[in-house]
């Protein structure tokens, strides 16, 4: 589904920007999309488009627009961003940045990117951990699924799903889907949970969820989509096959961290980059939105993802103002000329 394939064309070398977003999900489309209505010259960067979003199949949650299919939703923010005239660079990963005297950023990456940008959004995302067994990445979108509050309406009515995690997400999505599936079964490593010990006794409570513990999915079945998975007793040695319509793998996300720190970025104890509700972060003129930052980490949708772009995205205006760095100019969208 993602539209990283198609490569787009170099950005000349030593362009001049107001902001370069780097990253294009949700949330760094977003940005564009507001940066250019601020009419801020802006460059988005990203090794694909679309995020989280190429993880799976549809959408039913994202305001105004029912049912979609997300690749169709990848498509709407891109074709929007670029209404507004965003330019947007693909496949590229940015690798840095330094500051300069003036207070410009020079932004490098792999593929030869090496422009300047008054500001910086910094919109990457997270990477939801998998559990790298055969099958997880055939059926993604087709059963395999990395957010239970996302797709659990997707499975109302259907027989059983399987949820692999033992934290706060794995719980409240066992929860949540118990109210959708007829069997929910939680598949954990250990018989300890890192579960909110609520979330714990009220998942016990449904008569509907079945604990299979100090067990780990090795494998991930189906024909067109998911149809079982094979789960192992780690104490045991002991498999078995369960017929499912779905696993939802709740195990975490992977914040580039170390990345984050080498550019001198702050994040929290799990490495998600701290902002304050303006998105902003210890470093002046560089700001963050999305599944990137610290904020509402227990709940990573494409609406929020989306609103965190918005913000950053006028953030920076206000900064790029205050700072007099902000230039007033012309800009034809959709064939209107607006001008500050």
């Amino acid at each position: 589904m993602s539209l990283r394939l198609r490569a787009t064309k170099k950005i000349p070398r030593g362009e001049e920007y107001d902001v370069v977003i780097v990253g294009g999900g949700p949330a760094g489309l977003s940005a564009a999309i507001y940066a250019q209505r601020f009419l801020l010259k802006s460059l988005v960067v990203a090794k694909e488009i679309g995020g989280q979003l190429n993880l799976t199949d549809s959408v039913d949650d994202y305001p105004g627009l029912g049912r979609i299919r997300a690749s169709d939703l990848v498509n709407k923010f891109k074709r929007h961003a670029e209404m507004f005239k965003a330019t947007i660079y693909y496949p590229e990963e940015v690798t840095g940045w330094e500051r300069l005297p003036d207070g410009r950023f020079r932004v490098k990456g792999k593929r030869g990117l090496d422009v300047y940008a008054k500001a910086i959004i910094m919109a990457v995302g997270s990477v939801r951990r998998k559990l790298g067994v055969p099958g997880e990445r055939e059926f993604a979108g087709k059963g395999v699924s990395y957010c239970s509050v996302c797709d659990a309406p997707f499975y109302a009515g259907k027989d059983s799903v399987v949820v692999v995690g033992g934290g706060d997400a794995a719980f409240e999505g066992a929860i949540l889907l118990s109210g959708y599936v007829k069997k929910v079964y939680l598949v954990h490593r250990r018989t300890e949970f890192r579960a909110k010990p609520f979330f714990v006794e009220v998942a016990k409570s449904k008569p509907n969820i079945e604990f299979v513990l100090d067990s780990v999915v090795t494998e991930i079945k189906g024909k067109d989509k998911v149809e079982s998975v094979v789960v192992k007793n780690k104490k045991t040695g002991e498999t078995r096959e369960i017929k499912v319509d779905g696993i939802f793998i709740e195990i975490g996300f992977e914040p580039p961290k170390e990345w984050f720190h080498k550019l001198g970025l702050e994040t929290d104890e799990a490495g998600y980059i701290k902002v304050d509700e303006w998105m902003r972060t210890n470093i002046e003129g560089v700001f963050a939105a999305g599944d990137c930052t610290s904020q509402w980490p227990g709940f990573r949708q494409v609406v929020t993802a989306a609103a965190m772009g918005a913000v950053a995205a006028y953030s920076t205006y206000n900064y790029l103002v205050e700072k007099g760095l902000y230039k007033p100019q012309k800009a034809d969208v959709g064939g209107t000329i607006f001008e500050r």
